[in-house]
């Protein structure tokens, strides 16, 4: 006998919208106890929506007790289509208010890491700007990686991204904004003096431990454009930061970031003269479908309040 297969979803209600925010917000608060205070609600309440998306669906989609939250194979793959859906769903209500004229809904912007210590960075200014030319936009800021702002734009999680530039698809459209010059460091701990420092090249530099970046960025190129390894990898500044603390390591960070570093003594600029590097920020859009008024609108913003640092 054959088995049964599981009955079709059929048509998707207001209710079941409802229970996979919620079990989006779950995900990415990393539990039901985290997602709480997100949405207002009890945690047995939170526990019961779950419940009931996973029965409407028939699927399993996470394990939680003990040993803390986490996904199944199936809730990963749930995930990822509901991320898909609820971007869908808040274009179309974009688009509804556009028809009316009206400026409102969800604004989601994406910005790559340690970008507000930057003196050359003007994001703040140009939120100001929006946020009184546009008060019934709902503007969710987002931090994220290189690649996952890029990939959240493509497919509509996010509606405007702000990154370094290291290469240009045709799907996108760039904005440049502002530059962040890079030096190498190395902790106190690292063995290096100051004299061995100065008569370092680039050659040199491949004998030593370095922490790179570990996906296509600026600080990739560079790394590779002068054959130098990666002894430890790193996937945000945070991490390569912390990577050099540790005295084991030399590595690339925006200057204007490492800066609390080298007044306390922690982080030494090694030969700045010839380690840098200084990479473009830009802000992008994708080019189709074409941009809501809010985002062309935040985007302009952009452009404004960095008109006197470009």
């Amino acid at each position: 006998m054959k088995p049964k297969s599981r009955a079709a979803l059929g048509q998707i209600s207001d209710m079941d919208l409802r229970l996979l925010r919620v079990f989006r917000t779950v995900v990415d608060c990393g539990g039901m106890a985290a997602a709480e205070l997100e949405l207002n609600i009890g945690t047995s309440t939170v526990s019961r929506h779950i419940k009931d998306l996973e029965t409407r669906l028939g699927l399993h989609l996470c394990r939680r007790g003990r040993a803390g939250f986490a996904l199944t194979a199936e809730g990963e793959q749930i995930y990822a289509q509901t991320t898909l859906l609820l971007s869908a769903t808040d274009a179309f209500r974009s688009g509804v208010d556009e028809i009316h004229q009206r400026m409102g809904g969800q604004l989601h912007v994406a910005v790559f890491d340690k970008t507000a210590s930057n003196p050359a960075s003007r994001i703040a200014q140009a939120i100001a700007l929006f946020t009184q030319q546009a008060p019934d936009v709902n503007l969710n800021l987002h931090v994220a990686t290189l690649n996952g702002i890029e990939r959240g734009v493509l497919d509509g999680q996010y509606q405007i991204g702000i990154i370094p530039g290291h290469r240009s698809a045709d799907t996108l459209e760039y904005t440049r904004l502002f530059d962040e010059t890079m030096l190498l460091y190395c902790g106190p701990g690292y063995p290096l003096t100051a004299r061995q420092a100065q008569l370092l090249d680039w050659d040199d530099l491949r004998k030593h431990a370095f922490a790179g970046l570990g996906y296509h960025s600026p600080n990739m190129q560079v790394s590779q454009s002068h054959r130098v390894p990666r002894k430890a990898t790193g996937f945000d500044q945070e991490s390569i930061a912390t990577l050099i603390l540790s005295g084991q390591f030399l590595g690339f960070l925006p200057i204007h970031y490492a800066e609390s570093f080298v007044l306390a003594g922690q982080l030494r600029a090694v030969k700045p003269a010839l380690f840098r590097y200084t990479c473009d920020f830009f802000s992008i859009v994708r080019r189709s479908p074409q941009p809501t008024r809010a985002a062309r609108l935040f985007q302009s913003c952009l452009a404004q309040a960095h008109a006197g640092a470009v």
